[in-house]
């Protein structure tokens, strides 16, 4: 009932110790509290929080446009409804060394077990446009320091994005990956990889955990789970998809209103009420209530 009771701190523990296995963990996109809490009990091992999926939430394209009071406040809705180790996109870090130091305690107080900055210039783009540019070596490194000695949890997990695949290639993805994690990376997250050969060329530079994006209509192909982890791949990532399943349902719903006057074909694929109860606990609450205010009529007057 309510929010998860598993603290922060041991959320970000456990994801930690579980990033420490080398088994591949699955942290698909949650596009509100709700669908965190569908996630959790669908067996995923993690919860990923997406700058694109809070900018198209807001009516907004994913161009850094949104604000870090924006993204802590989602992210802190999302951590608090899971049991899960949530792992949030802060973007470039909304700004400058300093704003990246108070971007990382915001999201650290909002309870995600990690975040990633990346290497583009402000505003950004979606890692999966075209036109991007990447900051020099030093501005990123720059971040990551700042986000790494900003912390105040030490397992707050610090990812570093680099976009440099698409700019320069390959090639000089795998010198900055390397040198993101000497500046105190725990975790790279090469964009944009072309194939999984790319991909386990990341994953044999480093030694640290190597994030997979597998979005939908991007550059890289969608490849397995099995794939990904036979790679060494240590998280995998869907982080729109989700919100893209929502919408194209809702799309399909209105257009059948449209045509029809009524949602009444649509509603054996709809959720039913039951589900919806069962998902946001109604019993639990109810127990509660009772428990709290249930009272017996005095009958002695």
């Amino acid at each position: 009932m309510l929010y998860s009771s598993v603290p922060a701190h041991e959320k970000r523990a456990a994801f930690r110790a579980r990033l420490a296995t080398g088994e591949l963990l699955r942290f698909p996109g949650a596009f509100n509290p709700l669908s965190a809490r569908l996630i959790q009990e669908k067996g995923f091992e993690g919860v990923y929080i997406s700058g694109a999926v809070i900018a198209a939430d807001l009516g907004l394209p994913d161009i850094g446009l949104t604000t870090l009071t924006e993204v802590a406040g989602r992210g802190a809705q999302i951590s608090r409804m899971t049991d899960l180790p949530t792992l949030i996109d802060a973007d470039t870090g909304f700004g400058e060394p300093m704003n990246v130091a108070r971007t990382v305690q915001e999201l650290e107080d909002a309870g995600v077990a990690g975040l990633h900055i990346e290497d583009q210039v402000n505003p950004k783009r979606c890692g999966h446009l075209d036109g991007k540019a990447v900051v020099g070596l030093d501005t990123a490194t720059k971040r990551i320091r700042a986000a790494a000695d900003a912390r105040r949890d030490p397992n707050l997990l610090i990812m570093a994005r680099t976009d440099v695949r698409a700019v320069e290639g390959l090639a000089a993805a795998i010198d900055r990956a390397k040198a993101l994690v000497d500046a105190g990376a725990d975790a790279i997250f090469p964009e944009a990889m072309a194939d999984l050969s790319e991909f386990e060329a990341v994953r044999n530079a480093v030694d640290v955990p190597v994030l997979a994006n597998m979005t939908e209509f991007g550059k890289s192909e969608l490849f397995t789970a099995e794939q990904l982890a036979s790679a060494g791949i240590n998280i995998v990532i869907h982080p729109v998809s989700l919100l893209r399943i929502a919408m194209g349902a809702a799309e399909r719903g209105l257009d059948t209103l449209v045509a029809e006057g009524s949602l009444k074909s649509e509603v054996p694929g709809m959720q039913t009420r039951a589900r919806l109860y069962e998902l946001v606990d109604y019993a639990g609450y109810t127990a509660f209530d009772t428990n709290v205010f249930d009272f017996e009529v005095p009958t002695g007057r």
